[in-house]
């Protein structure tokens, strides 16, 4: 007879999985045996978090749920950040945690903690699953809804004698195909007759943007309206950022270059905007009007309210609105006339020879060895606004950085689930010393799956963008500083490779070098942050704000 953790790897299976990550305890013991006879890989972390943040990428990638396992109590909480980021980052996602037994326990209250309500904040749904009958159901009904719109992530937790019960067999519940609705007719009419009207407008693409299915749709809209547009920094990809009519990224909230266009435009069509994101321009009641188009409806917050919503399936949507507008947009290219500054005074100085290498230089040069369809996974830091806004994207989905939790320790996982789905690709994680230091023990977990990825570490030797905020709010500098470790010598002990970058002309050929070389290779180049202040706080303050065109 089969166990409750046979029906539940057989379920999984039923949902296509093919990987799963995590650290289990004794209480997921009779799901590893499951697990062994099963076609599903079981990938060991080396931390809990890590295994989360595995997950939640690869349905950020596939829109697919990615799955982990732990054990009860401290393995289960170890995946709180691990939820957020799925939450807030809008990637499907299913957690399976273990449990002392419900029926009976020889342990009293040892390790317990009530793990379903303290994942009930941080989930679409968290459940415990109290008979094994009910397996193939529970885990259907997790998948969907961690899948659907908006995607988020799940919580099942199966206690010990639940998964070792044996019980009559139990058939999968079958899956089946969900279409999601394409907006209103009132709404796209609505939305024309705005674009229509609109003298100058723009395009914002975000979060939501970046979909799997979302991408050619959105691509389409902008080729067809030849509306010039800007992404927020989860938004960046969904449309060929080579395109000529890319404005830039809005890394800032306001007063950086990409703000003239913004601060101009009289219309915006925000698609895909998720509020999570830290807000990429400020509504205010003289701005511009906004159409909201998304696969939900707008959250409504003081800097987003807009005055008109399309809600329901982007592309298809977009589609049908650009049947009503196409040819017929004598303002379409109103901005184009401001992109060439744009662009022009982001990339400033971005050749400079110094050292230790700047943010800028360092932009430039990862572009040079990263081909159009390779992918860069952000940590959390200071560089993450410089790659924002300075690096050009191609390709959907090629630049993976967290702009909802913004949580340090997810760029090196992050990069490690992108090399597993792409490995004929480039990968490269970017990383503070600081956030790499929060999951570094995955270095092993990259070389135990000999993995093909690069590892570059920007060291500063500090938190380096709370001490910018310290400088700029006139703290004195304090308490954020440290010491690092011998990155080279520290790769190498994991079996990986290890390079120190001693001048500013050896960044590419080293980089080159990692990636032809093959396997895990970790780069650190230490990085000169005095430019954070010049350019991101002196020079836009300097920066004249652009005279309001009038309505003609």
């Amino acid at each position: 007879m089969p166990k409750g953790s046979d029906l539940l790897v057989a379920a999984l299976e039923n949902e296509g999985v093919e990987r799963i990550f995590g650290v289990p305890g004794e209480e997921n013991l009779d799901v590893v045996e499951s697990l062994r006879n099963s076609k599903i890989e079981l990938i060991l972390n080396r931390h809990e978090q890590a295994a989360a943040f595995m997950a939640a990428t690869y349905g950020r990638l596939t829109g697919k749920p990615g799955v982990c396992i732990t054990t009860l109590g401290p393995g289960a909480l170890n995946l709180t950040t691990g939820a957020a980021y799925a939450l807030l980052g809008a990637m499907p996602m299913v957690m399976i945690t273990g449990q002392k037994g419900i029926m009976k326990s020889r342990q009293a209250g040892f390790q317990i903690v009530d793990v379903v309500s303290a994942f009930k904040p941080l989930t679409k749904v968290s459940r415990q699953i109290v008979s094994s009958a009910t397996i193939p159901t529970l885990v259907r009904d997790a998948f969907r809804i961690a899948a659907e719109e908006r995607p988020g992530p799940v919580l099942l937790e199966l206690p010990e004698d639940i998964a070792g019960e044996e019980t009559e067999p139990v058939a999968v519940v079958p899956q089946h195909p969900i279409e999601i609705p394409v907006a209103h007719r009132a709404s796209l009419d609505r939305a024309a007759e705005m674009i229509l009207a609109a003298r100058r407008p723009l395009i914002m693409l975000g979060a939501a943007a970046s979909r799997p299915r979302s991408t050619a749709g959105i691509g389409g809209f902008v080729r067809r309206t030849r509306i010039p547009f800007f992404t927020t920094q989860m938004g960046k990809g969904t449309a060929p950022g080579g395109s000529n009519l890319y404005m830039g990224t809005a890394a800032l909230s306001e007063r950086d270059y990409v703000h003239e266009a913004v601060d101009r435009a009289d219309l915006i069509i925000a698609i895909g905007h998720d509020t999570i994101e830290k807000p990429p321009f400020i509504m205010g009641p003289k701005g511009p009007q906004v159409i909201h188009v998304s696969y939900t409806p707008a959250t409504v917050e003081q800097v987003y309210f807009p005055q008109c919503e399309v809600v329901g399936d982007v592309g298809p949507s977009l589609e049908l609105l650009a049947d009503r507008v196409e040819g017929r947009l004598h303002h379409a290219g109103a901005l184009l006339g401001l992109r060439e500054g744009i662009l022009g005074r982001i990339t400033d100085r971005n050749k400079e020879d110094r050292w230790p290498v700047t943010p800028q230089r360092i932009v430039h040069d990862v572009r040079q060895v990263i081909p159009e369809d390779g992918i860069i996974a952000l940590d959390n830091g200071m560089y993450k606004i410089w790659f924002a806004r300075n690096y050009r994207t191609y390709v959907a989905n090629t630049v993976l950085l967290d702009n909802a939790l913004a949580t340090m320790g997810a760029g090196l996982p992050s990069a490690m689930m992108a090399s597993i789905l792409y490995p004929e690709r480039r990968v490269m994680a970017i990383c503070g010393d600081g956030g790499f230091m929060m999951n570094s023990q995955e270095m092993e977990t990259a070389v135990r799956l000999k993995l093909n990825l690069v590892v570059l570490i920007l060291e500063d030797s500090a938190y380096g963008m709370i001490r910018w905020k310290q400088a700029v709010d006139n703290f004195p500098d304090f308490g954020l500083t440290f010491g690092n470790p011998d990155f080279v010598k520290y790769a190498e002990s994991y079996g990986a490779k290890g390079s120190r970058v001693a001048r500013s002309g050896e960044l590419i050929p080293t980089l080159e070098a990692a990636f032809e070389g093959g396997g895990v290779h970790l780069v650190v180049v230490p990085i000169d942050y005095s430019e954070n202040k010049r350019v991101l706080v002196d020079e836009l303050r300097a920066r004249v704000k652009p005279v309001q065109v009038p309505a003609e």
